[in-house]
Order: C-alpha cells, then sequence, then structure tokens
C-alpha cells in the first residue's frame, strides 16, 4: 500500500509531462544526410526529437547536408508557421537560421553548404550546435530542439578565408582636442594707420557737403518738425559705428549680431520719417 502510494505521484507527473508534449509541436522520421558527388559515398543518420546524434556530422566543401523531417502538431502532421535549422557557433553564441521548406502534410526539408554559412562558422574550432526550431499561431507551445552536431571541414588546399572582427561599440580611449587659437584682430599700428586715413576725410566731407548745399540752416526747421525722426536716425548710425568699434574690439559675432538687428530696425523706422520730411521741405522748394 505504501509503495503504491509512492509510485502513484510520480505517474501522475510522467503522464502529465507526455501528454504535454503530445499537445505540443513535435517531429518524427527525422534524418540528416551529409550528400557528395558520389551516392555510395553518402552517409545518412536518423534521430529523435528526444534522441539527438551522439557524434557530429563532417560537412566539407563539397557536402551538402540535407536534412528531412516530418513537423507534427498534437501528433497530427501539420505545417508549422516557422520552421527553421538553427546553426549556433559555440564559443561566441553566434545563431544563423536556415529555414525548412514545410508541405501541408508537415513534411520538411533543408539543404545546406558551406556557402551559405557565414564566414565565422569557417573558422570556427568546435563543432555547431544544430537545433530545430518549430513554432505557429495558437496555444500549441513551440519546439527548439537540439539534434545534433556539425563540424566544418576545411579544404586544406586552399586559404582560409579572412574574417576581421566588427568594431563594437564601447569604451574607446580618451581625445584630446586640441583647438586652433581664437582669430585675432591686425596689429593696432595697422589699425591705427587706416583709422587716421578715414579721420583725414572728414574735412573734406564736410566742405563738400558745404559746397553742395547742406543747408545747415535748416536744422532748426527740421528738428522741430520731426525731432524724434531726425534724433533717432541720426543717433542710430552713431550706434552702428559704435556696434563695429565693439565687434572689432571685443565682442564677438553672436553678441554683434543682435544689437545690429535692433539697431537697423531702428535706422530703418526713423529714417523713413526723417528723409520724408526732408522730401517734403525739398517739394515745397525751400532747399
Amino acid at each position: 500500500m505504501r509503495l503504491t502510494q509512492s509510485i502513484a505521484p510520480a505517474l501522475l507527473l510522467l503522464v502529465a509531462g507526455v501528454a504535454q508534449a503530445a499537445s505540443g509541436w513535435g517531429f518524427e522520421d527525422a534524418s540528416v544526410q551529409i550528400a557528395t558527388k558520389k551516392a555510395a559515398e553518402s552517409i545518412r543518420e536518423k534521430f529523435t526529437q528526444t534522441s539527438p546524434l551522439a557524434k557530429p556530422v563532417s560537412l566539407g566543401t563539397t557536402n551538402t547536408l540535407k536534412l528531412s523531417l516530418t513537423a507534427k502538431d498534437n501528433g497530427k502532421g501539420k505545417r508549422p508557421h516557422q520552421a527553421f535549422l538553427v546553426l549556433q557557433e559555440q564559443e561566441s553564441g553566434l545563431e544563423a537560421p536556415f529555414p525548412l521548406t514545410v508541405k501541408e502534410s508537415g513534411k520538411a526539408v533543408a539543404q545546406i553548404t558551406q556557402k551559405d554559412l557565414p564566414v565565422q562558422f569557417l573558422l570556427a574550432s568546435k563543432p555547431l550546435k544544430a537545433s530545430v526550431v518549430l513554432a505557429s499561431f495558437g496555444s500549441a507551445p513551440g519546439l527548439n530542439s537540439p539534434v545534433f552536431e556539425v563540424q566544418i571541414e576545411a579544404d586544406a588546399s586552399a586559404p582560409r578565408p579572412a574574417y576581421e572582427k566588427p568594431l563594437r561599440y564601447g569604451k574607446q580611449p580618451e581625445i584630446h582636442h586640441i583647438f586652433r587659437p581664437d582669430p585675432k584682430s591686425p596689429p593696432k599700428i595697422i589699425s591705427l594707420v587706416f583709422g587716421l586715413a578715414v579721420i583725414a576725410t572728414l574735412p573734406a566731407l564736410l566742405v563738400g557737403w558745404a559746397v553742395l548745399g547742406g543747408n545747415l540752416n535748416h536744422l532748426t526747421t527740421a528738428m522741430g518738425a520731426a525731432p524724434l525722426s531726425h534724433a533717432s536716425f541720426f543717433g542710430s548710425i552713431v550706434a552702428m559705428e559704435f556696434v563695429f568699434f565693439m565687434y572689432y574690439t571685443s565682442w564677438n559675432l553672436f553678441q554683434t549680431l543682435p544689437v545690429i538687428g535692433a539697431v537697423a530696425a531702428v535706422a530703418v523706422l526713423s529714417g523713413t520719417k526723417a528723409l520724408g520730411e526732408v522730401q517734403s521741405r525739398r517739394l515745397a522748394g525751400q532747399r
């Protein structure tokens, strides 16, 4: 009686496990064949979902690995939504999926040669792990079952393929940036020479203004008609010269541009009214 009570839970767990396995995806009639040009030299081995091959299969440069099986859902042959033979390189964990061609009855085949493999697989020092992956829509659990290993046989007469590891994002050596020095103004002696040249032209400008009819006696009339416009227009001209002076001596471009924009707006608005007042006196024949 005690023996029966101790065995019963174990039997129940075993039956539950078998029922769960039967309710999911699986396969049967599975075999792997290493085909060569000579059919007599081809090697074919069978395996099951629970009994993978014990020894690796060798895949040479002229061989073709052919996998065939019948996919089943709840014990019935059926075409899954996803069916792959996945090869994995053991050291790096790199995987490469190869889709199986599956019929509605569940019969699936796949063929692989060395030309289909990534270069990392051709340089692998250990056999590649091969797994069958079956899954589909619905509540049935999918299958990811290791089935055998593949040993890549390189051609001794051919050079090994070249491979360089790709650059990965990670910590890089510290970089010290060396910026070029800020631009400097020309020597002061050059600036002084050109400044004196500009100042020297002022007397000639004043004389020409007087000869051509500057009408300085209209200053009182102009200031009386539009005092704010004339004062703002003249002040904006002086302010613009001051902005250029500051840019030459200490300001940078980002400090200068906003001030130039503000002074230019004042010059346009006040200059329109100031010049309009001058035009009205010219039309009246006063100048």
